[in-house]
């Protein structure tokens, strides 16, 4: 059964940085397509950023030059890491996880507060 721990969301003032990490068992990110998606309250959810399992990359206009997704295989772990924060980046932060190509995981989420 795969499951996928979020953590490392808070409270941050503008322009400051955050390191989210999502913790997987049951299955390798290595070899799954992996992403990070928000859900502001009022809004749908959205992609921030994915990578694939060949290491390709992919990020949400609004975070591009400030947000950085990676991955540690030997940890089994994908991070999200958030610099320059601005209020509009508040939102749960969720991990998914994609098998093939119709089969998602996600967490639980983890909330992030950006204050102005």
């Amino acid at each position: 059964q795969v499951q996928l721990v979020e953590s490392g969301g808070g409270l941050v003032q503008a322009g400051g940085s955050l390191k989210l990490s999502c913790a997987a068992s049951g299955s390798s990110v290595s070899i799954n397509n992996m992403g990070w998606y928000r859900q502001a309250p009022g809004k749908q959810r959205e992609l921030v950023a994915s990578i694939t399992y060949y290491g390709s990359t992919n990020y949400a206009d609004s975070v591009k030059g400030r947000f950085t997704i990676s991955r540690d295989n030997g940890k089994n772990t994908v991070y999200l890491q958030m610099n320059s924060l601005k209020p509009e980046d508040t939102a749960v932060y969720y991990c998914r996880l994609t098998r093939g190509t119709f089969v998602n995981y996600w967490g639980q989420g983890t909330q992030v507060t950006v204050s102005e």
